[in-house]
């Protein structure tokens, strides 16, 4: 194992520098130590201290390809976890880690808008309501099914997101619901002045606005208004008035408190 402890040492180090392109690399080599270890899949002929210290790489594996970017490799890693958190003797020294990847992985299958695999995953878990990251996108979840999506976009630029981790996939939540909103708001109403868009979509300035406007097919912008195209409403128009009506409300105050 003294392969690996050298290894881990390095991926540590990686990870303390910030340098996860680094660590990246050094995690295919540990990937590779772990299997001559035969410690990849848990097994009663593996030591359990060879067995945690796999485990703890790989949760390491995970976060670092969320610093990446790289959702594939975070799922994969998701995967090859499980059957180290089911494992009746390795949880009798329970990783430290383990709710933090099980929320991560909860708020990629929201940013996915994977619910029904998000709802299989929170199936099996249990006494979530006491630790913050899973409640956290088990909050999220709420919110955006209800189409409070004000509050999501509160909850991420604030102290409730629980790791820097987290608010890695806040871009990519937040344009989520800039899309939802968008399809509410073109099948709500046939214009909308910029401002009031910049306000109902999260954006920081009308420039923003306009070249949101740009990526819409159908919709243009002419005097300071946006024009959406005419397609004949449908019967989700009056909710999408309340979640539209209610996000702006919820942006004015904001800026009266600013």
């Amino acid at each position: 194992m003294a392969d690996v402890r050298q290894l881990h040492q390095s991926l540590q180090a990686s990870v303390q520098a910030r340098d996860y392109t680094t660590a990246a690399q050094t995690m295919s080599q540990l990937k590779l130590a772990l299997l001559e270890h035969n410690a990849l899949i848990p097994s009663s002929e593996v030591p359990i201290k060879v067995l945690e210290a796999a485990r703890e790489i790989l949760e390491t594996g995970a976060l670092v390809s969320i610093h990446l970017h790289d959702h594939e490799a975070f799922s994969r890693y998701y995967a090859q976890l499980q059957p180290f958190y089911a494992d009746s003797e390795l949880n009798k020294s329970p990783s430290r880690n383990q709710n933090k990847i099980i929320g991560l992985y909860l708020l990629l299958l929201l940013t996915k808008q994977d619910i029904s695999e998000f709802h299989t995953v929170l199936e099996l878990l249990e006494g979530y309501d006491d630790d913050v990251h899973v409640r956290y996108p088990v909050m999220l979840e709420r919110w955006l099914m209800e189409g409070s999506y004000d509050k999501v976009w509160q909850a991420t630029k604030s102290s409730h997101v629980p790791s820097d981790e987290y608010g890695l996939f806040t871009e990519t939540l937040i344009e989520s619901i800039r899309d939802e909103i968008a399809t509410c708001s073109e099948k709500a109403y046939p214009s909308l002045p910029i401002q009031n868009a910049k306000q109902l979509l999260f954006l920081d300035s009308e420039g923003a606005v306009v070249k949101f406007v740009q990526s819409r097919n159908g919709w243009e912008v002419k005097d300071s208004v946006i024009y959406f195209s005419q397609e004949e409403a449908d019967n989700t128009a009056l909710s999408s008035l309340n979640v539209i009506d209610n996000t702006i409300r919820y942006a004015q105050e904001l800026e009266t408190i600013v």
